[in-house]
């Protein structure tokens, strides 16, 4: 019985080494920083149309539909992005713009057509409500991947497609989550899902890579959600026309812009 005991723990120390040593050959900061570099920089710049569906809790859709531009200024660095409103009415010529600035504070402002006002967005609001979705600000420009300290816990499945699962946890005391857990497609290096915890352990925000198309070569996320499980709401992203490469320049990504929107993409 001694010595069974003695094989059975030798054999399990076996297994954790092996799995440990598994483990230690996936770096997940890697990973992370391949996901955030595949999922918000794609190409070197890029314009979609987009779709908006926000749905409450008792099922009761809103619509927004807007362009979007953006503009990497170095891979993984400084990066610009531009949006402008169409529908609905009451959000029609709103426009809003950021600055992505990964070791400091983005820059964020909005225009805000029904009283003419061009507003600041401080660094404490990127975990507001973008334009009343369940997408934050921040979802918007992205998290830098050096914002948190990642932790990979395996591989797994997630609808047939082998992923990496992520635990990532800010640096700095943040509003935003306490925990993320994020399953990377194997492949492409998208994110298909993400988990958001509160200290709790409780999840509050639920975001899901719902369709995926190739264009221009490049793996894009063309349907995505982010649902709000405290609130009982989701809100449903649906990209379409999409260019990369186009050509963009850094000075449309300037306050003249928010009033006045650039004609030759925004039409």
């Amino acid at each position: 019985m001694k010595n069974a005991t003695r094989y059975l723990s030798a054999s399990l120390l076996v297994l954790a080494l092996f799995a440990a040593s598994a483990f230690a050959a996936y770096d997940a900061t890697a990973i992370m920083k391949k996901s955030h570099l595949s999922y918000y920089y794609a190409g070197n710049d890029g314009i979609t149309e987009v779709n908006m569906t926000l749905t409450n809790k008792r099922g009761k859709e809103r619509k927004r539909e807007f362009t979007m531009l953006r503009l990497d200024l170095k891979e993984g660095g400084k990066q610009d992005y531009y949006t402008y409103f169409r529908k609905p009415s009451d959000v029609a010529r709103l426009t809003f713009m950021v600055h992505k600035i990964p070791d400091g504070n983005d820059l964020r402002w909005i225009y805000i057509p029904s009283i003419d006002l061009v507003k600041p967005i401080s660094a404490d609001d990127k975990n507001s409500s973008f334009v009343g979705s369940d997408f934050t600000y921040e979802d918007v420009s992205g998290r830098h991947w050096t914002e948190d300290n990642h932790t990979f816990k395996g591989v797994s499945q997630l609808n047939g497609k082998p992923v990496f699962v992520i635990e990532s946890v800010p640096k700095k005391p943040y509003k935003g989550f306490a925990k993320k857990i994020s399953y990377i497609d194997t492949t492409n290096y998208l994110p298909l899902k993400e988990e958001y915890f509160n200290k709790r352990g409780k999840m509050i925000r639920l975001f899901t890579a719902n369709k995926i198309e190739t264009i221009d070569g490049i793996p894009t996320v063309m349907v995505r959600t982010m649902e709000n499980l405290k609130k009982g709401s989701k809100t449903t992203v649906a990209f379409s026309k999409i260019s990369y490469n186009v050509g963009l320049n850094k000075g449309i990504f300037t306050e003249r812009y928010l009033k006045n929107p650039p004609r030759k993409y925004i039409k």
